[in-house]
């Protein structure tokens, strides 16, 4: 299959006809149809695909006469798991591009020297079980497997019950001791998450960094009661200090130039008639460095304990998940640059967002690219990036393969 083709032959799965939007959730239904379609996408290249102990899928592509384990590949891939209504590009793309990125090299004429392997990480914007990239922080040690099969979804299911309901074996979760032997480099290819590639009119850019950030559950508990027959004065009413919260949120963003957002809502009875006796708010919060991103937390955390304090209510702030900052290595940045060259001048870019590949640059080296989101909407069906820009970051990539494994030998014509 092409790109148009591979990219064509998924646009339906788990798409919601009412909102245009994904709902491609770690272990469903959507999420087991595309791992069914990556496995097809690598039988059709002749790559045999093993799942490892934490569900991520590694689809191989050996040197010719390769024996034993694979050892200093070359890795490309992404995630195919979305947030509740995302774009089709987030995570996606990237899993695409390494498919055609192996079809480029071959039609080169390029056998490996070294082994290479397309990669699917799993839950990696963590929509339903509420931790992020849980198959690569479990791989590399991030996040402990007791941890991670204690997760529950909106529904109370575990992740261990998720595991156990699509025939996985949840004692298997855990470190994966070949990861630093088995991966010399890993490159991930993913659509910009904003528009700076749009206001200075380039299609790809590089990246530099990823900014630390965090989530973080604010347990805010009053006290049920009639909507209709309770007096203002007698009520504890946890929403007020919840909203009060929200836009002192918003506030402290601004004064530390960074960002924070209470996205994800859970109100208990929620009732329209019931004054609620909890509010479950997460929020995610990012920094350009650390101490701005601890003090920013800091601030919203105790400017919302003086709101519960106000109106009489509880509040328990648990983090959930922090992530440091990820400085790209220069080592294989200025590779992937150095293999780019052709393309003209290639920007050099930090993100706001999240990736595996930050989570892996922990144990092995890793780089990153980004392709053109002219609307600069990520996290919605808004998302976009154009055909023209998604095959120029496949081609991209297959340079940055090409340059990484080719060595000096080459298919016979």
């Amino acid at each position: 299959m092409t790109f148009d083709t591979m990219w064509e032959s998924i646009l339906d799965v788990g798409r919601e006809a009412a909102t245009g939007g994904y709902r491609r959730f770690a272990w469903n239904d959507a999420d087991m149809t595309l791992r069914e379609w990556f496995t097809g996408c690598a039988a059709e290249r002749g790559m045999d695909v093993e799942e490892d102990r934490n569900g991520n899928l590694w689809a191989w592509w050996l040197p010719e006469g390769w024996q034993g384990e694979p050892r200093d590949a070359f890795v490309t891939g992404s995630h195919l798991d979305s947030v509740p209504d995302g774009g089709a590009y987030d995570g996606p793309l990237g899993v695409v591009s390494a498919f055609a990125a192996v079809d480029i090299v071959r039609a080169r004429g390029i056998a490996p020297t070294r082994p290479v392997a397309v990669t699917a990480f799993s839950d990696e914007e963590g929509a339903r079980f509420g931790v992020a990239c849980v198959g690569s922080q479990l791989s590399t040690g991030a996040v402990t497997p007791q941890r991670a099969l204690g997760l529950r979804d909106a529904d109370g299911i575990t992740l261990a019950e998720a595991l156990t309901r699509n025939a996985r074996d949840p004692r298997h979760l855990g470190p994966d001791p070949t990861l630093t032997d088995r991966v010399g480099v890993y490159v991930e290819l993913h659509v910009e998450q904003g528009r700076t590639l749009d206001l200075v009119d380039r299609p790809m850019a590089v990246a530099s960094a990823i900014w630390p950030h965090g989530r973080w559950l604010f347990r805010f508990t009053g006290e049920a009661n009639h909507a209709g027959a309770t007096r203002l004065v007698d009520r504890h009413d946890p929403m007020l200090a919840f909203a009060s919260s929200v836009h002192s949120a918003r506030q402290a963003a601004e004064l530390h130039e960074a960002v924070a957002t209470f996205g994800k809502l859970r109100v208990l009875p929620n009732g329209a008639n019931a004054i609620p006796s909890e509010i479950l708010a997460w929020l995610d919060a990012r920094a350009a460095d650390e101490p701005t991103l601890d003090a920013l937390v800091a601030r919203i955390a105790a400017e919302a304990r003086e709101h519960a304090a106000r109106d009489g209510i509880g509040l328990d702030i648990e983090a959930e998940s922090i992530t440091p900052i990820v400085e790209f290595p220069p080592g294989p940045r200025d590779r992937v640059t150095r293999a780019l060259t052709r393309l003209g001048e290639i920007p050099i870019l930090p993100t706001q967002a999240g990736h595996d590949a930050g989570i892996l640059s922990a144990v092995v080296p890793t780089a990153m690219l980004f392709v053109r989101n002219p609307t600069g909407v990520s996290h919605s069906p808004a998302e976009f990036a154009t055909p023209e820009d998604c095959r120029f970051g496949a081609g991209a990539l297959a340079d940055v393969m090409a340059e990484w494994v080719s060595a000096q030998r080459r298919l016979k014509q």
